[in-house]
This record gives C-alpha cells, structure tokens and sequence, in this order.
C-alpha cells in the first residue's frame, strides 16, 4: 500500500468549483421562480395594505393606527 491509499484527506472531487457554483445558481434560480409562480398564484396578501407612494387619502403619512407614541419622538414644527 502507498501513502496515498491510506490518506485522511477527502476524495477527488469530479466537478470543479466552476461547475458546484453554476449548479448552486440554477438551483437558486428555480427556487426564486418557484416563490415567484406561488405568490403570482395566490395573490396579495394583505389586500388593504397600500405603498409608502406620495398619493393618498392625506394622513399621518403611514403606519399602524395607535402607534403614534412608539420609536422616535416626532420632530418639532418651526413656525
């Protein structure tokens, strides 16, 4: 028997790293696609929620009713 027989180190790997890191990014690739068609299949989630987008019914500007007194203080008016 040679020391190369009884070596502790791994086997020969038969794909390059090229090849590992092309297979990883297919698979990432079908698995956004599949997260894309179920989201595209079962719609919105929260129907009544809109954007941060200018437009609007006017407001405070966002948020969640009753958290007016959470996080950081509101900024002063200067008048």
């Amino acid at each position: 028997m040679t020391a190369r027989q009884n070596s502790p180190h791994a086997p020969y790997a038969p794909y390059g790293p090229y090849a590992l890191l092309a297979g990883f990014a297919l698979l990432l690739a079908a698995m956004f696609g599949v997260a894309y068609a179920v989201g595209s299949a079962v719609g919105p989630v929260a129907p009544g929620m809109h954007g941060s987008g200018g437009s609007g019914s006017g407001g405070s500007g966002g948020g969640m009713d009753g958290m007016e007194n959470m996080g950081a203080p509101a900024p002063e008016t200067v008048r």
